[in-house]
């Protein structure tokens, strides 16, 4: 078994990163210190925790130029990019700081000299799993929002950006006192061992679907809780009686932001027959002029993995557009690809591939384009383009996914949630809602002595 963890460019092939693997030995002390600190910290009030998360927001602010550029560089987001995730996990912070202290129960009357409190409390010790293609935005919310509700930390970021992961949440852990948050770096192998501690009393994961499947193992077979965001293959429906130009922006940036690499990236796209040939036209127009913005893929395993799932389509039929071959030269980049006469079965419809690519398939109505988007087994999100108020309704009622997105691929509001169905995972993952899936509810039931 490899001991180290090595990085490289995706834009080079320079290396960036040698990074020690924890062992086990190291896991299970991280997770004592862990559980050690808890007590002290459970018990500090919601304001000191909340103050604490606000100096590391402030720390992370201060440092946000070199986590970007280290962020860049192992994992080839644009500098746009890799800034503007640092800035949404500072957001991220600051918003929980302000909303900790604001976590409350409930109260019920029973008996006039009874009364029932309903009391939100820490689960304990919470191991935090975080992904490469947004790993400081989405760490932020994680433990961000474990942090201020009491709980302590063991942080495992993405072995495809430990460097990043680890700045960051040395940043938030010096604001704190000792064994708070702990850092271990290492792979699957690793966050397997801390998924499966006796000492861990909730996993937050996320990443693929089947490593989220063997921590809901896991943690089902001990008791422990599993707070899951995996895979997607989001849907993007075309109603015939929108602009097609402004149908094909949409539909490229849903699929060739961050070259693909999004959470919520648009993995399938149904148009509906009447405006197919000019959404098509316009949709090749828009892959030519993203060319030249895109990054790279995050390695050369994940590059072959998004060129086999094109192959498939091609000789499954499928018409290639635009795209479609790997770029000659260093790095691992590849251009934005359309595929035409797509079917049911194939990868690019069937799986999640990640990566710049557009598959179409052309439906003979909006009825059958909601179908088909709905016959699926991941339930992340779904996009509808529709001027059409009845169908827009119908959509986001029949849509069985946890986001349903109207007339715009990308938004939400400021402290909105999610909580994603099916293959894709439990739990909200975000928002106030967060707060809830971190903490556990006591019911202490008071009643006056001699009643």
């Amino acid at each position: 078994m490899p001991t180290t963890l090595t990085v490289t460019d995706p834009r080079t092939g320079d290396l960036v990163t040698t990074t020690a693997i924890a062992d086990a030995t190291a896991c299970t002390a991280a997770v004592g210190r862990a559980r050690g600190a808890f007590p002290q910290w459970s018990a500090t009030p919601a304001a000191e925790r909340a103050a604490a998360l606000r100096v590391a927001a402030d720390a992370v602010h201060a440092a946000a130029r070199d986590l970007a550029a280290l962020n860049e560089r192992e994992t080839g987001k644009t500098a746009a990019d890799a800034l503007g995730g640092v800035d949404a996990g500072v957001a991220t912070l600051r918003q929980y700081a302000e909303l900790g202290p604001l976590h409350r129960g409930r109260a019920l009357q029973g008996q006039w000299d009874a009364i029932d409190l309903m009391v939100p409390q820490p689960r304990g010790v919470v191991a935090v799993l975080t992904p490469w293609n947004d790993p400081i935005a989405v760490a932020a919310g994680l433990l961000g929002a474990a942090l201020v509700t009491g709980n302590t930390m063991v942080h495992k970021p993405s072995e495809r950006c430990p460097g990043t992961g680890r700045r960051f949440a040395e940043l938030l852990s010096a604001a704190l006192p000792p064994g708070v948050l702990e850092i271990v770096d290492g792979d699957a192998t690793t966050g397997a061992r801390l998924a499966g501690d006796p000492g861990v009393d909730v996993v937050a994961h996320v990443g693929s679907s089947g490593t989220g499947r063997a921590i809901a193992r896991m943690c089902a077979e001990r008791g422990a809780t599993a707070l899951l965001e995996n895979g997607g293959n989001d849907a993007l429906i075309v109603d015939a009686d929108v602009d097609t130009g402004w149908a094909a922006g949409q539909a490229a940036l849903g699929a060739f932001a961050n070259a693909g690499q999004i959470c919520v990236s648009v993995e399938r796209i149904f148009v509906v027959a009447p405006a197919a040939d000019r959404f098509l036209a316009e949709l090749i127009t828009e892959a030519q002029s993203w060319a030249a913005r895109l990054g790279p893929l995050v390695d050369g395993r994940h590059r072959e993995h998004v060129h086999r799932h094109v192959t498939d389509a091609v000789k499954s039929g499928a018409r290639l557009l635009c795209g479609g071959r790997p770029q000659p030269g260093p790095g691992t980049f590849y251009p934005p690809t359309v595929l035409a006469e797509c079917t049911s079965d194939m990868l690019v419809m069937t799986e999640e591939t990640f990566g710049p690519i557009a598959p179409v398939r052309i439906v003979p109505s909006f009825a059958a384009a909601l179908a088909e988007a709905a016959d699926d087994r991941y339930g992340l999100a779904a996009t509808v383009l529709t001027a059409d108020m009845a169908h827009a309704q119908s959509a986001w009622r029949a849509l069985p996914v946890g986001t349903v997105k109207i007339n715009a691929v990308f938004g939400g509001a400021p402290g909105g949630s999610a909580e994603p169905r099916r293959a894709s995972g439990r739990g909200f993952g975000y928002g106030p809602e967060l707060l809830d899936e971190l903490t556990t509810t006591k019911v202490v039931h008071w009643s006056a002595p001699g009643s």
